[in-house]
């Protein structure tokens, strides 16, 4: 049983030939908990997101677990969720689709059947066939969400910028969190105008708050995650060919 994983960035920083791509920032990710991270357009929230995850490395700083973990094993352990150009959908993908994508990245299965019912649990069947980019928003963002969730082995999840899409904020801060009361050490990339609607504790790009937790499941203890994806039936034909 893998313990989930805490992340702790130490005064990491990004930059090119053109300048810096990312202020020194210091920040950490807990099991169990929500940290919302605050930056305005252009000041690397992307490119964070990517350093905390293992996916880049940063150029000064360090990225640190509680015990020994190479950016390999942090990046198995890890997504970004809707990350532009990166992980987020194209915007004409029909939810079906995506969906079907998630679960065989999850290494279940992906047939219509198992799609049905995903869609069904979550109440989102009848918007099987609509496209990614007219999506509701939160709908959007809790779908992308649990998928990354479902992934072998993901401990942590990084969300970049669901405020982009519109809607109020509490609704992706609803997903985020229940993410976090399940175990994940979650975080959300987001504007400072987010951070002043929710009224929640938020660290800031460029700066080095360090531990500033949004939401903190009380009581919680190191336990594997798991998120039901499948139908009895089809959840038992995948336990057997394994």
């Amino acid at each position: 049983m893998e313990r989930p994983v805490d992340i702790h960035a130490r005064q990491v920083s990004l930059a090119d030939t053109r300048g810096r791509l990312l202020a020194a920032t210091s920040v950490e990710l807990r099991a169990g908990e929500l940290t919302l991270i605050s930056g305005r357009p252009g000041s690397g929230r992307t490119a964070l997101a990517l350093v905390l995850t293992g996916r880049m490395r940063p150029h000064d700083g360090r990225v640190e677990s509680d015990g020994p973990l190479s950016r390999a094993e942090l990046r198995r352990r890890s997504a970004v969720v809707d990350a532009p150009e990166v992980s987020a959908p194209e915007p004409g993908a029909l939810l079906r689709d995506i969906v079907a994508e998630g679960l065989s990245e999850a290494g279940r299965p992906d047939d219509r059947e198992s799609i049905t019912w995903w869609l069904r649990q979550r109440r989102l069947l009848p918007e099987s066939e609509e496209r990614a980019d007219r999506l509701d928003p939160v709908v959007r963002t809790r779908v992308l969400t649990d998928l990354a969730a479902a992934r072998p082995g993901v401990h942590a999840l990084v969300l970049d910028c669901p405020d982009r899409h519109g809607g109020a904020p509490q609704g992706w801060f609803a997903v985020a969190r229940d993410h976090a009361e399940q175990g994940w050490a979650v975080a959300v990339l987001c504007s400072p105008e987010s951070v002043l609607m929710l009224g929640v504790p938020a660290a800031r790009i460029g700066a080095h708050d360090g531990h500033c937790p949004a939401y903190r499941r009380s009581g919680f203890t190191a336990q594997q995650i798991t998120t039901p994806l499948l139908s009895p039936t089809a959840e038992a034909a995948w336990r057997e060919s394994r």
